[in-house]
């Protein structure tokens, strides 16, 4: 028992007064390199990803929706709504569908013809 007891308190004395605030530092800075920081370069190529969305491109949505880019209808000023694509996703019928822009997970470019 005496044995334990003189092992914490020589653990103690070598800390000095700080206790586990440095470690809590440094798992915190660690978690802005590994997580935050990653996070926002993803954000950012998807926002660049979309930015550059043209009619005709090929894309896949987060719902697994597969079409073609018929018409971007970016949000004006002052408008309350968000972003729209409307999608060609059978050439036979041409049926469209509108989806909201952010919903895009991967675009394919359009691929020049002849």
């Amino acid at each position: 028992m005496n044995l334990a007891l003189l092992w914490a308190q020589a653990e103690n004395a070598g800390q000095g007064g700080l206790g586990p605030l440095p470690m809590l530092v440094i798992m915190m800075v660690a978690a802005v390199f590994f997580l935050f920081l990653p996070m926002r370069r993803q954000h950012k190529q998807h926002q660049q990803m979309l930015a550059g969305l043209k009619r005709h491109d090929r894309v896949v949505t987060s719902g697994g929706l597969v079409g073609v880019v018929v018409d971007i209808r970016d949000r004006k000023e002052g408008e309350n709504r968000d972003d729209e694509l409307v999608l060609r996703v059978d050439d036979q019928s041409n049926t469209r569908v509108r989806v909201l822009k952010s919903s895009v997970v991967r675009v394919y470019p359009a691929t020049p013809e002849g």
